[in-house]
């Protein structure tokens, strides 16, 4: 059995000397949401002995709140338990502290589906042949008004082109995302930056370099935070891949680099361009898998839309030096600072599931050996046919029969996570097959 960390809760805020009152202790479901319960400070005692208890069928649980997995199991418990090394007081709730959970099966329950553990057997994989995983995410999103009179109720916070890496009231009115970042810092997630971004009201927020599990933690704590904070100045945060049809979408980048000995073990100075085997290897161990990965990094029908030339989203399996147009980036800088960026992920990504398909990716293409094919110059998404790699899958179906039938990425992720997606997100197909979008009314209802 496995025993927890028993230190005392926390019983100020650091911040602002408000006494906590509550814990709030959060998991991330499938779909990378985040999932938890509010306990009082009075309470957490109790929490630390017992854990907390939900329905396991959270985790089978469209975002139309329809348990598709669980019914046939008769819908039994999990048991989240906190994670005290996770614990901090939140900046922009006084008398809150919050921790993220370790999930198990209930008492003689089935193994759960569990997003963070899928992570640490990423890690437990690359550690058993001396590396250590390192990843820096960098994530996107739209800040939004509430509107009556809008489409879909909605409008974009602000709508002024030509904003891209802006910084101040112009690109930010009120300070709002400022004052996000500098809460997040608070938090202790190490954000590098802030700024506008290429599209209307989009910004990105990039985090330090970490192992990944701390990564994972962090870009997920970074979105439920962005939502909760914008929701307090009554604004909607979306992380989806296209919210509008008229702009760009919004990716995750996700930076990878492995170390050996505390050592960058990508960064080879007598080698060619300065990268190692091991760089070439893990690179190419991903690209052997993007297909599959698709799912998994673009897990919405939506996330699709956004993959489009000359979108800086990649639509072919494909890598460069230095270059934003194909699906795995090598920045130029060498040392500790050697690395890939893998350019392919959508916001809406669940950064638990997406490190954990990279690094299972990667490990393959390291334990078998594999080569990458020659690097894509310039514009990757015209290259001739030698370079330009396979297309990726165009939908969500597609990328979910090629999740289905890579072994080596089920098999990194276990039954419990794959064929839970699977199923959820089938069920979410089927739903988009029978709506009647707005298209189709404007398109068709006035003429025929």
């Amino acid at each position: 059995m496995r025993t927890n960390p028993r230190p005392a809760p926390i019983a100020t805020d650091g911040d602002t000397g408000a006494p906590v009152t509550s814990i709030r202790m959060l998991f991330p479901d499938l779909h990378g949401v985040a999932r938890g319960k509010d306990v009082p400070i009075g309470e957490f005692d109790d929490v630390l002995e017992r854990g907390l208890r939900f329905c396991a069928a959270v985790m089978g649980t469209d975002l139309r709140h329809t348990p598709v997995v669980g019914g046939e199991e008769g819908y039994p418990d999990l048991i989240a338990r906190p994670d005290m090394t996770t614990m901090t007081t939140l900046p922009w709730e006084p008398g809150v502290a919050s921790c993220l959970a370790d999930l198990e099966p209930a008492e003689g329950g089935v193994p759960i589906a569990d997003p963070r553990g899928a992570v640490r057997r990423a890690v437990e994989e690359l550690r058993a042949i001396g590396l250590e995983p390192i990843v820096g995410p960098e994530l996107e999103f739209f800040l939004l008004r509430r509107d009556p009179g809008a489409a879909h109720g909605i409008r974009r916070h602000i709508d002024q082109p030509s904003m891209v890496y802006a910084v101040g009231p112009q690109a930010d009115p009120g300070g709002i995302v400022r004052g996000i970042t500098e809460a997040l810092a608070q938090l202790g997630l190490e954000v590098l930056a802030a700024n506008h971004e290429f599209m209307n009201s989009q910004y990105e927020i990039n985090l330090r370099h970490t192992d990944a599990l701390r990564a994972a933690d962090r870009a997920f704590r970074l979105k439920a935070a962005v939502k909760d904070i914008a929701a307090q100045h009554g604004l909607v945060a979306t992380f989806i891949g296209k919210p509008f049809t008229d702009q760009g979408g919004s990716g995750t980048h996700l930076h990878v680099s492995l170390n050996r000995d505390a050592r960058n073990a990508f960064d080879a100075p007598s080698e060619e361009r300065g990268v190692s085997a091991e760089l070439r290897a893990f690179a190419a161990g991903v690209l052997a898998h993007a297909a599959g990965l698709m799912a998994l990094l673009n897990p919405t029908i939506n996330a699709y839309r956004r993959i489009r030339p000359d979108s800086l989203a990649p639509t072919h399996a494909n890598w460069g030096w230095d270059n934003r147009s194909t699906f795995i980036r090598i920045p130029p800088e060498r040392g500790g600072g050697t690395r890939i960026e893998v350019r392919l992920a959508d916001g809406a990504a669940n950064p638990y599931l997406a490190i954990a398909a990279v690094l299972a990716a990667g490990a393959h293409g390291l334990r078998e050996g594999l080569s990458s094919p020659r690097p894509a110059d310039g514009d990757a998404y015209r290259a001739e046919p030698e370079v330009i790699g396979r297309a990726l899958p165009r939908s969500l179906d597609d990328a979910l029969e090629a999740l289905e039938s890579d072994t080596v990425l089920c098999r990194a992720l276990g039954p419990q996570i794959v064929e839970t997606f699977l199923a959820v997100k089938r069920f979410e197909i089927e739903r988009h097959h029978a709506w009647v979008s707005d298209w189709e009314i404007a398109e068709y209802l006035h003429h025929l």
